[in-house]
């Protein structure tokens, strides 16, 4: 009897202790990760997810941020804006703290009204229509890469300066980031005396461009500018060749990943890309790197920089602010400079980066290799 009070007592002190453990253990901090983690977009999205992984672990090894872990609550939108909405209301009921993502400018802004009503921050790696920020519609979002205005500008720049073009054509997609860019060449090359011979918008995911490769070569242009993503530009720039149309072809970050490269093959040579500087002279840069191929057995990916310094960026407000409250990460996102991997960087008032721009690309043998 004796020894059953002794095994009774020893259990209800396991209990006991259990469940205080329970009760004064930290809740994690939830962080979501939103974005294209399947269909043709997915090397954009799967970076992402990616680099929070490694960043979260860092934190994590070392405790957490002021004694909470952190944990990644990871959502596919494809891309595509009607998803992003049913994306972005899980992650507020999952009560995340604030989202990395989205991917894609247009499933972003689907998504932004439903964060910035229930006072969220969405911080993303790859979202620069220039809307996003330019209009003061979202004070809850914040970006690690330039707007595609300024995209534009280097491009434009390059193709008067450089390439000395006379007339162009540009195409865009018809979506919000790849329109707004194409309205930005426009604008830009219409200022610097260039003839936009050719404004037109295409369907996404149609087999063939026939008609529009024909506009092109009949309009006589010297460039091409594409507003878009890799899938539409490897049609393009294939059936272009084709057909003998040898003329500049020059797109935003919207084609510069391998997967571009990998589709189009041979006619990719000589595409121009604009896209975020290059960083491989940053020491911490290459180390995400080697983490990232040591973990996932494999190069990186598009973004994944401007990722791993959006998850640096807002763990570190989160840190600074010693909270989650909505208003205490945005002052800490808009005076604190951090040490990431893409420099050290802040944001403004609008939610741009500040301390990070772009550079201009060619596809030489087969790799992207920055001009300037």
């Amino acid at each position: 009897m004796k020894q059953r009070k002794m095994l009774f007592a020893a259990i209800v002190s396991l209990v006991l202790f259990l469940g205080a453990q329970a009760v004064f253990a930290a809740p994690t901090i939830k962080i979501g990760v939103a974005g294209a983690h399947s269909g043709d977009l997915a090397s954009y999205g799967l970076p992402t997810v990616n680099a929070a992984k490694l960043v979260v672990k860092e934190y994590n090894d070392k405790g957490g941020i002021n004694g909470q872990k952190v944990e990644l609550i990871i959502e596919d939108d494809q891309c595509k804006p009607e998803i992003a909405t049913n994306v972005a209301a899980k992650l507020v009921s999952t009560k995340v703290a604030a989202v990395i993502g989205h991917i894609c400018s247009g499933a972003t802004k689907a998504a932004l009204g439903i964060y910035k009503d229930s006072r969220l921050v969405c911080i993303s790696p790859s979202a620069t229509t220039p809307f996003l920020t330019q209009s003061g519609e979202y004070p809850n979002f914040f970006r690690t890469i330039a707007p595609d205005d300024a995209q534009a500008r280097l491009a434009t720049d390059f193709l008067v300066k450089d390439l000395k073009v006379k007339k162009i054509a540009v195409l865009h997609d018809k979506g919000d980031y790849g329109k707004g860019f194409a309205e930005s060449v426009r604008e830009f090359a219409e200022e610097m005396g260039v003839k936009v011979a050719l404004f037109e918008g295409i369907n996404p995911g149609a087999p063939d461009y026939s008609a529009v490769i024909n506009k092109v070569g009949n309009a006589k242009v010297d460039a091409v500018v594409w507003g878009g993503y890799h899938p539409e530009a490897s049609k393009l720039v294939q059936q272009m060749k084709e057909k003998g149309i040898n003329v500049a072809f020059i797109s935003e970050d919207g084609i510069k990943d391998n997967t571009f490269i990998e589709v189009a093959g041979k006619y990719a040579e000589g595409v121009y890309a604009t896209g975020p500087t290059d960083t491989s002279a940053n020491p911490m840069a290459n180390k995400a790197i080697e983490a990232h191929k040591k973990e996932f057995g494999s190069e990186p990916g598009a973004f994944f920089l401007n990722a791993y310094a959006s998850a640096q960026a807002l763990l570190n407000a989160i840190e600074k602010a010693k909270s989650t409250d909505y208003d205490k990460i945005v002052a800490a996102l808009q005076s604190e400079y951090v040490d990431t991997v893409l420099g050290r960087i802040t944001f403004d008032k609008k939610g741009d980066i500040v301390g990070y721009g772009n550079s201009l690309f060619q596809v030489k043998n087969g790799k992207f290799i920055v001009l300037k």
